[in-house]
This record gives structure tokens, C-alpha cells and sequence, in this order.
């Protein structure tokens, strides 16, 4: 059953009328309802056509946020074979919201890192909602050093609101364990791929995502806070939220002009909840083109290309 986000009203109001036809003439096979369920889908896809065929940024985050889009895990056990979870920061905890371990990607051994949302009431609570708390960011780090030791490409997924803000992690020290795993990330030798699936929040995305290729889903959103953050500083008004969005330039389309992502992934119609396996498909395809881009390449042009880039960023949008 699709959740429906606030802007797809109509839309629902279409396809539900059309699913009650369908209904009552499964009820009563003399009914011959084909032409107006037929009309009704027509007018629905025309209508879903121009809701996504023109989304201002804050749609984009609410469709980033939707709850059926595919989470890391989704990705994970689609396009990754051979799975090994490997869990714990050898120091503290295993923080549920950042899995990761090894894996084959079309039969090349890799190490997958991803933040993980869950997707019930019961899996969210146990995975803090993507929030990563400190062991998140340490076991990642754990893991790449295990991937830059074995010489294996690193993949991460990137889906969070944000690093965890909770009084517990900020004693264990957060901010110097996303600003280790960003660290770890500009070190390691070994090709880092990036893929923001959903929202790439604040520096706890950027742990995950200073890479050598960052692509970002058609429909994703990037950026230093969230809207609603931002509007709360600016205005002091949560509901501004929608000029926050605009001014944050957080969405794939303008990220791409500025070169923070190299590359946008297409979405199914309608975003990647209405067509889960499409989208996880697409990923994986380009997940396997950047691995192939930057294969061949010592760990000395690695390290020196992904720094080089990350100095770089801006330049792009500035000298347009």
C-alpha cells in the first residue's frame, strides 16, 4: 500500500477511485468498468508526471524522507552477494544505524558501509533512525582500515538526518568521531565510492561521503542542516522550512552544478518508493561504473584525487 506525502493528494484521491472501481467489479463480475478505471489511470499518470516532473526542493526532501523508499539495507541484500556484517568499534558499542561488512558487487569482493533507518516502528527505534551515535563512525572507520589493509574498494550509502545529537554521544565525542571518519575516508588508499540514497545530513554524511565519486539519487538531498534547523536559526520559525530548502541549494540538480555530486542517479517515476527494485537496479549500475573509472589507479593518485576534489568544491558554481 503506497504512503501517500501531503502534494500527492489529488493523486491518491485519482488512484483510490479507480482501486474502489476495480473492487466492486471483482464483487460483481457483470460490471464492466474497464474504460473509466482505464481514464482514471491515464489522468493519475498525467498528474504524477507533472507533480515529480517539477519538485521544489522542499518536495524533494519530503520524498527523500518517504518511509517506503529503499533504505541501505534494501540495497544491500539486492545488489551485494556473499554479505559478511561485521559489527562493533572495538571500544564501546555496535550502534545499529551504520551497518556495514564484506561483500561482492558483481563477483568484485568489496566493503559496503551505509547508515540504516529501518522501516517499521520496531527496526527504527533499534537503528535510532539513521542517527549515528560515536561507535557508528568508529566502526566505520574500523571497517575502512580493514578495506585499505586488504586492498578492497569501500562503497558507502549514505541515508541520515544527521549525526546523532543525544547528551550520551556528545560525551563519548562525536564531533571527533565524524571528523576522524572524514579523516580516515581522505587516507585510506583504496577507491571510496559514495552514494547518497536518501538525505545526506550534516557531517554525519560527509563521514560517509568524502569520496573519490559521490553520485546522489534524482530525488536525494545534501546539505549542512535541515530545512527545518535552518529556518529555526534564520527566523526562528520551524514552518519556514520551504525558504530554508531554496536557499540551501540541497538537492542533486544543484549540487551537481557545484561539483559537490559528480554524478545524478535517475529515479523511477514517481521516486524510487513506487518502483524500489528500478531504483536499487540503477544504483547499482553506477556504483559499478565509478568503481571502473578508478580502477588501475595507484593509492598515492587515490589519496591525491580525493583531497584535490574536496579543495576544489565550489569552484564549479562560483565560476559560473
Amino acid at each position: 500500500m503506497t504512503n501517500y506525502l501531503d502534494f500527492e493528494k489529488p493523486l491518491a484521491e485519482i488512484e483510490g477511485k479507480a482501486e474502489e472501481l476495480r473492487a466492486l467489479a471483482r464483487q460483481n463480475e457483470e460490471m464492466d468498468i474497464a474504460d473509466e478505471a482505464a481514464a482514471l489511470d491515464r489522468k493519475a499518470s498525467e498528474m504524477l508526471d507533472e507533480l515529480y516532473g517539477s519538485l521544489t526542493p522542499w518536495r524533494k526532501c519530503q520524498v527523500a524522507r518517504h518511509p517506503q523508499r529503499p533504505h541501505c539495507r534494501d540495497y544491500i541484500e539486492a545488489l551485494f552477494t556473499e554479505y559478511t556484517p561485521l559489527a562493533g568499534d572495538r571500544n564501546f558499542a555496535d550502534d545499529h544505524a551504520v551497518m556495514g561488512g564484506l561483500a561482492r558487487l558483481d563477483g568484485r569482493p568489496v566493503m559496503v558501509i551505509g547508515h540504516e533507518k529501518g522501516d517499521d516502528t520496531k527496526s527504527r527505534i533499534e537503528r535510532n533512525f539513521g542517527m549515528a551515535r560515536p561507535e557508528g563512525y568508529r566502526k566505520a572507520i574500523r571497517l575502512m582500515e580493514m578495506a585499505d589493509k586488504f586492498g578492497l574498494p569501500v562503497v558507502t550509502l549514505v541515508d541520515t538526518p544527521g549525526a546523532y545529537p543525544g547528551k550520551g554521544a556528545e560525551e563519548r565525542g562525536q564531533s571527533e568521531a565524524i571528523a576522524r571518519s572524514t579523516e580516515k575516508c581522505l587516507q585510506i588508499g583504496v577507491p571510496l565510492v559514495s552514494v547518497v540514497i536518501g538525505e545526506g545530513g550534516s557531517g554525519g554524511a560527509v563521514a560517509f561521503a568524502t569520496a573519490n565519486r559521490v553520485a546522489m539519487l534524482e530525488h536525494s538531498v545534501y546539505s549542512v542542516i535541515s530545512p527545518e534547523g535552518c529556518a529555526s536559526i534564520l527566523w526562528k520559525d520551524s514552518e519556514k522550512m520551504r525558504e530554508a530548502a531554496e536557499a540551501l541549494r540541497l538537492t542533486a540538480q544543484d549540487l551537481h552544478k557545484l561539483g559537490v555530486a559528480d554524478r545524478i542517479v535517475k529515479e523511477p517515476r514517481g521516486g524510487a518508493h513506487r518502483d524500489s527494485d528500478a531504483a536499487i537496479a540503477a544504483v547499482g549500475k553506477t556504483i559499478e561504473t565509478m568503481l571502473k573509472e578508478l580502477d588501475g589507479k595507484s593509492p598515492k593518485k587515490l589519496i591525491s584525487m580525493r583531497r584535490e576534489k574536496f579543495l576544489d568544491l565550489g569552484s564549479k558554481g562560483l565560476a559560473a
